[in-house]
Parts: structure tokens; sequence; C-alpha cells
């Protein structure tokens, strides 16, 4: 038999593959502590008042705050009362309008942003025509169109944002001026260019083909199209909580025109719960905590508030059962609580996403530019949680909203220039980040990043809440992002120690690789009670590597065999039984690990672990040393034959399995020897083993090694052309990877507790993060993020 190591088949593990793309580097963060980042502790950044931060979000769990509108207010103050035309209907609401107007004559939310000038022109003038409308106010009307003749020019700018139904609803609001006998000190050719585009919106211009989006976006815009409107077709819309489109505006104007009932209480209702003003949209309570939720899970704080996540979840849970009209008839609603719920083990079927489809994008595609993309990428987010291989539903959904996106981001309109760029990076990064392929730890950082702070939001007009955007969620994150990481750096230096104790710095055939390997951990177990798993981790992440280097190129027949003898025995004299130092080293760093790592297990799991621990190693190591006999007898196994050894060989069960006992729960052997375990096992490590040979195959090719791209085209007697190969293989670790995302997600019937399942997916992350992209990630690209994760804290800035 040849030296095993000059004919070994085995392909290297997930670790020592984008270690040694990045061997380059590994010194530089062997000595980075050395070199002056300073480690964290909590004394190192600013006190925070994290227990009152925490206090206050927890609260808002408990009532949905939103700003009113004087834009819709107005409206609401134009309605007649149904005994006499010439007076209001609710004359609170015109008395609001007196007493809330700004120092410089217009009215609507406090610091507007400067490139919201045609929303204050739009809620200004609504304002000032309702004080017209009942001849009260004139010290009033008159600022206000001071300040509209000041900004006027504003209207036709391009480069400002316009809200949704400008261009119907402003030109309108001039045009009932006249009618008022108000008099706009306006330029004419400014008024005809507004008029002209207003036309062509009418005649459809902007529409092409699309006429129930045309038909909805002129029933919103209802107000400003006054005479002009089919109110018959305007009140087909109309929900089952009396609302068009859950608009005061809109409702307001229909009921001027039409007296109906259901918008009446709709209005009534606002009244009541907001006093003498009304919001822009209403109802908005379970999106705003869909909000809520989805900010701190992206910025990595969920863990704080389980307790008011889950009762949020289950209360949006018997919403989405029940079809509530709040939930179904707004596509980001629905989409948002689709993927919260299902990500958080709700049974709950795609069907409903089937509505706003491609070819019925009017269910939120009122303009033409950036408004929409919020809308389309919670539906993209939405697609990613496909789980059955037949959920056509979410398979076209992906593909257009991913295209709608894309041709969004080539849209100039909607880049640095405009109001929000933030949502333009957050598509960048969801179409470069798919979910399965974003490390929780990378995503929390960007997420906090990039985070706006500014709850603004624009429909017809602008609008804030708290529960979308807030500066305590980002206060919140930063402390807790840097107080991890100084956990972190300890437990790392921690790590540098045992190696020097367990003599692996000493293998000559061993590269070092600590920093990656505990990176891989801290990326996805990264919270403070995680610190013996992310431990456990990372010191079986170091000895799969430093095995595997020893079956490849470090040791001999022998000692291969010899190290595989000892570890079935277990308990030997090592200085009798070693037949080398190399093995007496490799041997004693496995089992001073396994031992401590199970004496450390027995206080979380009230039971003797060791025994199960040794039985994962001594399946890895029989593997490697059944491709090693593969390449030493020059045979060739079936495909089958090969991934049936090759997902124990990619040596992901050391890693993942024994790190399974420090999550919390008891596991006991009726659990870890279920179907259910095993399945979840072999998903994972059959999905990084394809993507490990699609992405080594010309390198393992010309090495000889076994691959299961070489096997299948082999195998299909010359049918099977390469590109052919890598499609079906590509095509299969997507199929083990939903099966792997929907068996973990799913509670009826299921053994294995989530927690530990959840690991099954990391990990599953970690690989794709890893081989998603064709050229892989870069010395450079890593060196970024592992710096980013484990030595730079993050500094906050003014905002």
């Amino acid at each position: 038999m040849l030296e095993v190591k000059q004919c070994l088949s085995a392909a290297p593990t997930v670790f020592l593959f984008f270690i040694t793309s990045l061997i380059l580097i590994a010194a530089a963060y062997q000595t980075s502590l050395s070199r002056g980042v300073k480690n964290l502790t909590p004394a190192n950044y600013v006190d925070l008042g994290s227990e009152g931060t925490k206090e206050r979000i927890k609260k808002m769990f408990d009532k949905v705050e939103l700003s009113v509108s004087p834009y819709d207010t107005a409206w609401v103050a134009m309605v007649p009362s149904s005994y006499s035309s010439q007076t209001p209907r609710f004359p609170q609401c015109l008395n609001w309008l007196l007493e809330n107007q700004s120092h410089d004559g217009s009215w609507g939310l406090p610091h507007l942003h400067p490139l919201l000038i045609k929303d204050a022109l739009s809620s200004t003038l609504a304002c000032v025509l309702a004080l017209k409308r009942w001849g009260v106010g004139e010290e009033q009307r008159d600022k206000g169109v001071q300040f509209i003749a000041s900004k006027f020019s504003s209207a036709n700018d391009e480069k400002q944002h316009s809200p949704i139904g400008f261009d119907i609803i402003f030109p309108g609001m001039i045009e009932y001026a006249k009618e008022l006998d108000l008099n706009l000190p306006l330029g004419q050719s400014d008024v005809d260019s507004l008029l002209q585009k207003r036309d062509l919106k009418l005649k459809g211009v902007f529409w092409g083909n699309n006429s129930k989006s045309r038909k909805a976006y002129l029933a919103y815009s209802s107000e400003g199209m006054r005479k002009l409107q089919d109110w018959e077709m305007v009140m087909k819309y109309q929900m089952k909580n009396g609302s068009l489109f859950n608009s005061p505006s809109t409702t307001a104007a229909a009921l001027s025109h039409l007296q109906n009932d259901g918008c009446l209480n709709y209005l009534r209702s606002l009244l009541d719960k907001f006093g003498n003003a009304v919001p822009t949209l209403y109802p908005l309570d379970v999106y705003a905590r869909l909000c809520l939720v989805d900010n701190l899970q992206r910025l990595g704080i969920d863990r704080h508030f389980i307790t008011e996540i889950r009762n949020a979840l289950d209360e949006t849970y018997r919403f989405w059962l029940q079809r509530e009209e709040e939930i179904f008839s707004d596509t980001a609603t629905c989409a948002m609580a689709f993927r919260i719920l299902r990500l958080n083990g709700y049974d709950i079927s795609s069907a409903p996403l089937a509505q706003f489809s491609e070819d019925n994008q009017y269910y939120f595609k009122f303009g033409q530019d950036f408004k929409d993309m919020g809308a389309a990428l919670e539906l993209f987010r939405a697609s990613e949680m496909i789980i059955h291989p037949d959920d056509m539903v979410l398979e076209r959904q992906n593909s257009w909203s991913s295209d709608f996106l894309k041709q969004g981001l080539s849209n100039s309109s909607i880049h640095g220039d405009r109001l929000d760029i933030y949502i333009t990076q957050e598509v960048e990064h969801a179409l470069r980040f798919p979910y399965h392929a974003n490390l929780d730890r990378i995503a929390n950082r960007r997420n906090i990043e990039h985070y706006n702070v500014d709850s603004t939001r624009i429909l017809k007009t602008a609008y804030r809440s708290p529960h979308i955007c807030n500066k305590d969620f980002l206060k919140l994150a930063v402390e807790d992002f840097n107080s991890c990481q100084s956990i972190h750096q300890n437990e790392l230096k921690q790590l540098e120690r045992w190696i020097v104790e367990k003599r692996l710095d000493k293998l000559k055939f061993a590269r070092q690789k600590l920093a990656y390997c505990y990176f891989s951990a801290a990326a996805t177990i990264f919270s403070p009670e995680q610190s013996e798993a992310r431990l456990c981790w990372a010191k079986n992440g170091v000895l799969t590597t430093v095995v595997d280097d020893f079956f490849d190129i470090g040791g001999s027949e022998a000692e291969l065999q010899n190290l595989i003898q000892l570890v079935e025995k277990w308990d030997i004299d090592v200085a009798m039984d070693c037949c080398s130092e190399q093995v007496e080293i490799v041997f004693s760093a496995l089992h001073s690990t396994i031992s401590e790592i199970g004496v450390k297990a027995l206080a979380w799991q009230a039971r003797n672990v060791t025994s199960h621990i040794i039985h994962i190693w001594l399946n890895l190591l029989r593997s490697m040393l059944q491709e090693a006999e593969w390449g030493s007898k020059k045979s060739t196994p079936t495909v089958d034959e090969y991934m049936t050894n090759a997902y124990v060989s990619f040596a992901l069960g050391p890693i993942v399995l024994p790190t399974l006992y420090f999550l919390g729960p008891e596991l006991s052997d009726e659990v870890v020897e279920s179907p259910e375990y095993h399945k979840l096992y072999k998903l994972m490590s059959s999905c990084g083993r394809l993507l490990n040979d699609v992405h080594s195959f010309k390198r393992e090719s010309m090495e000889g090694k076994a691959n299961a791209l070489s096997l299948h085209m082999l195998h299909g007697n010359g049918v099977i052309t390469e590109e052919q190969a890598i499609t079906e293989m590509k095509g299969l670790a997507k199929r083990h990877r939903r099966e792997l995302q929907r068996l973990v997600l799913q509670e009826k019937g299921s053994t294995v507790p989530r927690i530990c399942k959840d690991l099954f997916w990391k990990m599953s992350k970690v690989l794709h993060t890893f081989y998603e992209r064709d050229d892989g990630f870069t010395s450079n690209d890593m060196l970024c993020v592992v710096k980013s994760i484990i030595y730079e804290p993050i500094v906050l800035s003014e905002f």
C-alpha cells in the first residue's frame, strides 16, 4: 500500500478550505490584539443605561405610537355636516388645524427632511383649504399662503420626493382653491406644468396596460379628483372597517360626496382614538409591531425580549388565521408577517401571498419610484422562506421580485440623491447576501452600522412611528454588540493558551487556524450565555483541521491506523501505545479535550455524554480512512457510496453535535438517536459536501481526488457534461438546504429542541456564506469580516 500522504483522496474539511484560501493573513490575526486592538470591558464603553432602554422597548409592545397628519386632518375637517353643507361635521379637526401651524406658516411633521418640500406644500395647502372652506383662521391662512408661494418652485422639482398621489392631488387642490376664491400667488407656467402632468396621469400614460394599478391609484387619490372621480368605482375599495385603503383623507373625500355610514364610523373611531386629529394611515398596529420584532431580530438583541416577541407573534398568528384585513390588504404587512411567523415556527401557508403577484402589482405599486422598493423588498425576503419543493407561489415571487429590485437599483432615481438611501442599501444587501448565506453576527453588524434612526415614512404625507425605527434600538444594539465582542476576545485568548497546552503548535504539518475556527462560532452563537458552546465549537473545529492535515499530509498509514485504534480503546497508556510523537500529541489533544467537554456537558445534561462524543469522532476518523483506502487501492466508489461516506468525512459532526449539549435543553439518548436528529446532521453535511465539491471540482480533478461531480460524470457514461453535473449538484444542494430549513422550522412532531435545530441551520449558513459566491471569499474580504466581528468595536456616533 502506498504512503497515505502520497495518495489520499479525501477532500478538505470546510474549515480547511476557507483557511487554506486565507493562509496568507493568518499571522495577522494571531497578533492583532497585541498590535493595539483595544480589549473592551464594561468600563471601556459608555453606559447607555441598557436596563432603562430595555424597559422602554418592552413597553412599546403594549401600545403603538403613530404621528397624526395635518394633511389627513384637513380633509376630515372639510367634510360637511349631514344637516348643513355650511357646517363642518368634525369642528374639532378645524380647531386642531388652527392650533398646530408651524412658525414658518406650514403644517406638517416637525424637523422635516429638506427633500420633503412637496409634502409640506401638500399638507399646508390642504390645511389652508380647510380653513378657507369654513371661513376661519384668516391669519393662519395668510401665513400658509406665503409659505406655499415661497416654496412653490419645489412642486416641479424632480429631485424632491413626491408623496403618493401628489401629481393628481396637488393640482386638484389648486383648482379647488380657485373655486373657493382663494388667491394663491403662483407662477402660471409652474401651475400649467403641474396640470399637464396631472392630465397625463389621468389618461393613463404612465401606467401602460396595467389598468388595475391605474384604477387603484386614482381611487387612492380621490380627494384630488373630486368631480372627475367615479365614486361607484372608488367604493369597490372600501374595507371592512369602513375606510378606503385605510386612508383617512380618501375616506373623508368619499364621505363628503356619498355620506357613507361605513366611512363615517371609520373617521369617528379615529377621532375617538387620536383626539382632534387623525393619522395618515390606520390601522397600523400589526405592521408596527412586526417592525418592532424585525428591528430587534435584525440588530441581534431579540433575546432580551423573548416573552414580548412571542406574545406579539401569537397575536399576529391569530390575526393570520382569522384572515384579518389589516394583514392581507397590505403587501409589506402580509409579506413581513409571513416571513417572521414562518421563521419562528408557526405553520402557515404561502398561498395568501399569491395575490401580490407580478400581474397584480397594484397592491403596492401606487408610485413609480423607490417607495415601491420597500414593499417589493419585503416580498423578496418572504420568498426566501421556501421550505416545500412544490411551493410555486414563493418560487415565482422570488423570481419576479428579485428582477424588480435589480431593475430598481439600476434606476438612478433611487440612488444617493434621493431621500432614503437606506432602502437602496437594504436592497443591495438582500440581493447580495440571501438569507441562507448571511451569518447572523455579520448581518447584525451591517444592520447596526447602516441603521436609519429616522422613522419618517411617506404615503400621501410623511408619518412617523417609533416602532419602525428608534434610537433606543440602536443604542442597545451597539452596547450589546461591544459587550459580546469583549467576551469573544477573552475567549480567543483562552483558546490560544489551549493550543499551546495541547502542544498543537508543535505539529509542523498542522497550520494554525484558530481565529477562523473561532470566528465561525462567534458569528453564529454570540450571546454571553453561550460561551461554553462557542469554546466547544472552536476547539473541535481546530481539532478537525489538525486531524484532516494529519490524514492528508502529516501521517503515515501506520500512524493513521494507530490513531484510530487508540480512540477505539480510549483508556490507554500513551507512552506505550502511541507509535510516534505526532500520534501522541494528536491523540492526547483529542483525549483531553473530549474528556473535558464531557465533564462540562455533564453539568448541562445531568448525564455522561463522553461516549457519544467519542463515537462521533470515531465515525469521522473511519470515514477519512475509507477515503484514504479508496485512493491507495485506486478504486472508484459509486456516487451513493461516496456521499454516504463523504457527508461524515466533511467533518461537521465533531463541531456541531457536541456543541448541542451546551445550548440549554437536556438531550436524552432518544433524542440524539432519533431519525430527526440524524436527518438534520445528514442534510447539513451533505449540503456542505456538495457545495464544496462544486467549488473544488477542477482542483481535485487535477489532483486525482474523488469528488461528487467527477463521479457523477464518470458514472454517467460520458453523457453528462461538466455544466450539467454542476447544475444537478447545485440543485441537489438547494433541495437539501430547503429540506433542512423545513425540519428546523417544523414544530409538529419534532423531538429535537428548536434551539438545537437552529445550530444545524447556522452551520449551513456558514457553509453557504463561504461557497455561495463563485469566487469564494477573498483574503481581504475575510480579513475585514473577522476583524469586524472579533476585534473592532462599533463606535456610536452622534445621531
